[in-house]
């Protein structure tokens, strides 16, 4: 009885759309947007006081659907990486090379030779520029770019091995990002999969065994978010190569991260796409995004032959990358190409020195106040992040505040402008000076004072 009441007080949709607050904040972000907001928090509204709830002023139900309607309208909003992750999917991801930034906007602003030649005015390729880019840094026989790795994945398997089978390791069943597996891929391409060995141990007498009439394929994935240690064993890339080449098969090897040479000085034991072809892989695929440093795009490089039955099938033009992505990609292989790796943001951030990152640590902890009792420099771990070089970590230099409420405060910088991302323990927040940039140090500092403001730090004392 008490939650049918409740459920009375709550407005309608139409008469707060139809207040004067209702009609100001229309203008600001469009009428349908917040009607379509103004729904979802009603309708929470109504649940809760279903549940006896005193239901909130209708005033405070029209702010918190505007503030969803402003972010929509707003888009995407800069942040500030404090948490050490490098690669942070949430955050976006690599962080692109200044030249690969410049040719985004140039892109975006008009028109480009995206797909045609300029000498002779015919159609041309789309990815040839990063394509021919990509082939000559691997010493690939060619290259084919789409929109992802995964969509490269699915592309060779569907091109190949639709509707035949293919082997895997039962240890390299993996789970990517969003809880998309590697053998829900397998079948969305109309491939077969076959598991060869155990989760922990899978010889190369598994594959050679497994082999039959149906086999189009023997698939390498590198489990790039997780290590199995202890009482293991794994076939490696030449062992694979030999036996899919006795049996006249391909052997395709996900690397996933997209680290081109292993001689670039990565930590942990992350496959190069370099080595992978060297040991006989005949098509490597692997990610934009990650440790190439550039834009989302899946990579595939290798054979001559299969690259080309790839780009025939019909799946390559749903999956095909767009300009701004193949102008960034461009921009980001042109300094693999030049010797200019060391540009590219991601690389920059592993490998900078610690005495340069416990520098910015201590300039931080100045800005924001060198005699705030509960900020201190602390030495402290980064992790390269995006699935890359897992259970790895950098020695990092960070400033530590303690504070009643580490949530609490990490949600104020958060929603500060600037929007800083940090990491929390029990009493303390930490922010990690190896994602932060010489340039982001005054920002963060600005952030936490004013974060600092909502907290009466002395209350622990």
């Amino acid at each position: 009885m008490g939650g049918s009441d409740a459920r009375r007080k709550v407005p309608s949709v139409d008469a707060i759309l139809r207040s004067a607050p209702g009609q100001r904040a229309s203008r600001v972000v469009g009428r349908p947007v917040l009607k379509r907001t103004l729904t979802a928090e009603l309708d929470a509204v109504r649940a809760a006081a279903a549940n006896g709830d005193e239901p909130p002023m209708a005033d405070e139900i029209l702010a918190a659907a505007a503030a969803t309607a402003m972010r929509a309208v707003t888009g995407q909003t800069s942040v500030i990486n404090a948490t050490g992750v490098i690669i942070h999917t949430n955050l976006g991801r690599a962080p692109l090379a200044q030249p690969a930034v410049e040719a985004v906007a140039t892109a975006a602003a008009g028109y480009t030779d995206l797909e045609i030649d300029r000498t002779t005015g015919a159609r041309g390729s789309r990815g040839g520029r990063a394509e021919l880019l990509l082939a000559s840094i691997t010493s690939a026989e060619a290259a084919l770019i789409v929109n992802n790795c995964a969509a490269a994945l699915v592309l060779t398997l569907a091109a190949l091995a639709k509707g035949k089978k293919v082997l895997v390791s039962r240890g390299e069943l993996i789970e990517i990002g969003g809880e998309f597996r590697i053998p829900d891929i397998m079948r969305a391409s109309g491939a077969r999969l076959v598991e060869v060995g155990t989760t922990n141990r899978t010889r190369p007498a598994d594959f050679r065994n497994a082999i039959e009439d149906a086999t189009a394929a023997i698939l390498q994935v590198h489990p790039s978010n997780y290590r199995v240690v202890g009482f293991t064993a794994a076939a490696s890339t030449a062992q694979l190569a030999e036996i899919a080449r006795k049996a006249d098969l391909p052997l395709i090897f996900d690397v996933g991260s997209g680290l081109l040479d292993a001689e670039r000085g990565f930590p942990g034991e992350e496959p190069s796409v370099h080595q992978a072809l060297a040991d006989g892989a005949d098509l490597v695929t692997f990610s934009g995004d990650k440790l190439l440093g550039g834009p989302q795009a899946g990579c595939i490089v290798g054979r001559a032959d299969l690259i080309a039955k790839l780009r025939a099938h019909p799946l390559a033009r749903a999956v095909r990358i767009d300009k701004l992505q193949t102008a960034a990609l461009e921009a980001t292989l042109a300094l693999y190409a030049t010797g200019a790796h060391g540009d590219v943001p991601v690389h920059r951030m592993i490998h900078e020195s610690l005495d340069a990152v416990a520098q910015r640590a201590h300039t931080l902890a100045e800005a924001i106040g060198g005699d705030l009792e509960h900020a201190h420099v602390v030495h402290c771990a980064s992790v390269v992040g995006g699935g890359s070089v897992p259970g790895q970590a950098l020695d990092s230099w960070g400033v530590r505040i303690q504070v009643p409420d580490p949530n609490a405060f990490a949600g104020r910088l958060r929603n500060g402008s600037p929007s800083v991302f940090c990491r929390t323990d029990d009493d303390h927040v930490l922010l990690d000076a190896r994602t932060i940039t010489d340039d982001q140090v005054r920002h963060v500092a600005r952030a936490v004072l004013y974060a600092i403001e909502g907290d009466d730090l002395d209350d622990e004392d």
